[in-house]
């Protein structure tokens, strides 16, 4: 089974808005399920399938999962810089889980008691400075500066409880998401694992294999092998990750 990145055609584009990461599309392919790896981002998805069409808001996810595949889908996605957060859905309560909104048609959705037309590629932008203006969605400073360790002032609870706040995580968390990513990057690149494992902070090989294991779903030799673009070994010589949703 492969991760998103090495199955889909994902086309990812650049935002000019401070509360966006990246808008991102793509297509379904003929297959039954993917690795859908941890991240400490949340983000905002429309499917659209035939003639019908759903939003849903996934959060942060802290353990990779096999995702079944709907098929002949088209993905929008809009993924939000760390910090950004929607008050009337708690980062907390989304944490490892999706939530579908409500629909009005087959271009609109329910929030907040109100009709909001769904977003596209070509008005992500406006459509979340709508939400800011209308106090639907809100960035916390502090959180990018914290997680850069840029802080003075602040006791370490202090900053641990706005983090959460607007995040779901901890910082320790997003660390190790972010350093499992940092290593997946340096495997692909033909750096060796124990070199990676030395680079990336790891105890060990046996560590960063575990972890590995639980952010990516995959072992550091399957992520070598798919960089290669060699035959997926059987399914007997995979890591016995525990699912993502």
């Amino acid at each position: 089974m492969r991760r998103a990145v090495e199955l889909f055609s994902i086309e990812r584009m650049a935002s000019r808005s401070p509360f966006i990461e990246e808008t991102w599309q793509a297509r379904s392919e003929p297959e039954e399920f993917f690795i859908s790896v941890a991240a400490s981002h949340w983000e905002i998805v429309i499917t659209r399938q035939s003639s019908m069409s759903r939003l849903t808001v996934r959060g942060p996810e802290t353990k990779a999962t096999t995702v079944p595949i709907p098929a002949d889908a088209e993905f929008f996605g809009i993924q939000f810089t760390l910090g950004t957060f929607m008050p009337s859905l708690r980062p907390a309560q989304l944490v490892d889980r999706s939530l579908i909104l409500p629909l009005v048609s087959e271009t609109s959705f329910w929030l907040d008691g109100a009709a909001w037309e769904l977003p596209g590629p070509g008005n992500a932008d406006v459509f979340v400075e709508r939400l800011v203006r209308a106090g639907l969605l809100a960035h916390d400073p502090l959180v990018p500066r914290a997680l850069q360790g840029d802080l003075t002032g602040l006791s370490t609870r202090s900053i641990q409880r706005r983090v959460s706040r607007a995040t779901g995580l901890t910082r320790g968390a997003i660390r190790q998401i972010e350093r499992a990513e940092g290593a997946v990057e340096l495997l692909a690149r033909g750096v060796s694992a124990p070199d990676v494992a030395r680079r990336a902070g790891y105890a060990d090989q046996s560590h960063l294999t575990r972890s590995l294991g639980r952010f990516v779903g995959q072992t550091p030799s399957q992520i070598v092998t798919s960089a290669a673009g060699e035959p997926e070994p059987s399914l007997s010589f995979k890591t016995a990750s525990p699912p993502r949703r």
